[in-house]
């Protein structure tokens, strides 16, 4: 096997590259550990006392007890903090009661004019309200209004009631839902977030949600941004502060005791999305002062860059007794990677094939490998693939090829 080292991204193979490492799919350095990061307005923000999350940059500081960002596009961690640990989702819980909203409004299944009836359980139920009356009917828009904007909880059992037949029957169809999107450590009991034992989401499993929201949605995302909403006569402002604010376009909020409070947001600037879950903080200020402070330190010390598109020649290597002398070898998909902002200094590539090939080559073979690393670089094992077909040349031309090696040695 013959490794050849191309050293630096910048120098060898990535001259004008621009936008994310995509594992498949489908949009100045900042301080780590208790430096801080600039805030959106160019204010210092304090950093608040705790304890430290995961990050490529090393450990970062966070009042969050879960904490996780991801990168949308590219799916890459930005940063995690017990990440997979069960913990309560409180309202954030009503993500996925959306999730099923929306597929049922995508398969026609349900329609936005749809008036839904209001059963005394929902009417009954506490917590944040969107105040709906018994024994009325409401629009499935408004209701959807309801729980985005105002984290309704009678709105999302009025919603969950029309499609499961019941609040529990619509839980069995959300955790059927959570275990087909791959959310491992989610379980759900209603379809609110209302405290309960056995309920629980993970910080990964709610960026997973917010992620399939955005991506399978986008024609009803826009209800997210909404800054408030009137109904009965009662106006509520968006709890998000982030969407309060313009800093981000989604997602939830969420408290109970037992979890603290909770924000889910998603931010897109200059073409690039980032997605954070925060849970366990100890008021609104901390949530939302922390919400920025961390969406700021995404965008601020990561970027998005094309490795190659999917077409482009990687390597050229020789082949031997072919009716061509070299074969291109190629990604085969477009590479896109998530990179900390001084990725030229730290990011090297190798790639290595077997040699000498002989002939045949067909189009698409795995001929060898690009291996991508360094420090904070996300590491990656992409396969190439030869770009054309290369025959094997006739007993005459393999016989003159074997004699001019053997005179020449080449």
């Amino acid at each position: 096997m013959l490794t050849r080292r191309l050293g630096l991204l910048a120098s060898a193979i990535l001259c004008g590259a621009g936008s994310a490492f995509a594992q498949s799919k489908h949009p100045s350095t900042g301080a780590a550990g208790k430096a801080g990061a600039a805030g959106h307005k160019g204010k210092e923000q304090a950093v608040p006392t705790g304890s430290p999350a995961d990050t490529p940059l090393g450990p970062i500081d966070t009042a969050a007890k879960w904490a996780y960002i991801q990168d949308f596009d590219t799916g890459a961690t930005l940063l995690e903090k017990l990440a997979d640990e069960e913990m309560p989702p409180s309202s954030m819980t009503k993500l996925m009661t959306m999730y099923l909203v929306y597929d049922q409004l995508k398969q026609g299944r349900l329609k936005l004019e749809d008036e839904l009836p209001v059963t005394e359980k929902a009417w009954r139920m506490q917590g944040s309200k969107m105040f709906v009356s018994i024994g009325s009917t409401v629009k499935v828009e408004d209701l959807i209004r309801g729980v985005i904007v105002q984290s309704g909880n009678d709105a999302a059992i009025v919603l969950a009631e029309a499609i499961g037949g019941s609040e529990e029957q619509f839980a069995e169809k959300m955790n059927a839902k959570a275990k087909e999107l791959g959310m491992t450590h989610s379980f759900f009991k209603n379809c609110t977030g209302w405290p309960d034992p056995e309920q629980h989401m993970s910080a990964r499993d709610i960026a997973t949600l917010a992620g399939r929201i955005i991506h399978d949605f986008p024609d009803y995302y826009h209800y997210d941004a909404e800054k408030s909403f009137r109904y009965n006569g009662i106006d509520q402002g968006n709890r998000n502060p982030m969407v309060q604010k313009g800093t981000a376009d989604g997602l939830k909020t969420g408290h109970t005791d037992a979890g603290g409070y909770g924000l889910v947001a998603s931010s897109i600037r200059n073409g690039r999305r980032v997605i954070l879950v925060l849970n366990g903080m100890a008021s609104m200020r901390e949530r939302g002062e922390e919400g920025e402070r961390l969406m700021d330190w995404a965008f601020l010390n990561f970027e998005d860059v094309t490795l190659f598109s999917a077409g482009d020649v990687v390597e050229t290597i020789p082949v031997w007794l072919g009716t061509a002398h070299s074969v291109p070898l190629v990604a085969g998909r477009d590479l896109i990677v998530t990179m900390p902002r001084n990725w030229r200094q730290k990011a090297s590539v190798k790639i290595s094939f077997d040699t000498p090939l002989t002939a045949p080559v067909t189009k698409g073979d795995v001929l060898g490998k690009l291996v991508l690393s360094g420090q904070g670089v996300p590491n990656l094992d992409v396969p190439l693939l030869a770009a054309a077909d290369v025959p094997r040349l006739g007993l005459p031309g393999r016989a003159m090829a074997v004699l001019s090696k053997y005179v020449t040695g080449t």
